[in-house]
């Protein structure tokens, strides 16, 4: 499935002409300058995993940022005390940090990871991530 990238306001998706709020992204510059200080931290240690991976559309945006493909495979949302970070599978995992009910949607089951910082980021989510990115059209 090829991505569509929005030529109004740059965003990527995964069906042409997909309905959405017609904002562009933030660069990472304004969207880091006005979140937590634990925020970057946390998505450096993503990415320097993702990287390993394959390349990754990065897209932040007021609520957060979307890592994608050709469509969102993970998310990192901040939170009064942790990042959020959320990913589907297509089987429910067990995990310390995911303290949110897995929710099933679709044949494949939400997770949402708290990461309170990058050492949070353990094996076992790096290799959730890596099933993400890999299940997620290129």
């Amino acid at each position: 499935m090829a991505a569509w990238d929005c030529p109004k306001c740059a965003r990527r998706f995964s069906r042409i002409k997909q309905s959405h709020e017609c904002a562009p992204a933030m660069s990472l510059d304004e969207y880091f300058s006005t979140g937590p200080q634990r925020e970057r931290p946390i998505f450096d240690a993503v990415m320097r995993h993702l990287d390993t991976i394959g390349p990754v559309h990065v897209e932040p945006v007021s609520v957060g940022i979307f890592l994608k493909r050709a469509r969102s495979f993970a998310q990192l949302r901040p939170m009064q005390h942790w990042v959020a970070l959320s990913f589907s599978l297509s089987h429910p995992i067990q995990h310390p940090r995911i303290t949110r009910k897995v929710q099933p949607y679709g044949g494949r089951y939400h997770h949402v990871a708290n990461l309170r910082s990058p050492e949070d980021l353990d094996d076992q989510l790096r290799g959730c991530l890596t099933e993400a990115y890999l299940g997620a059209p290129a």
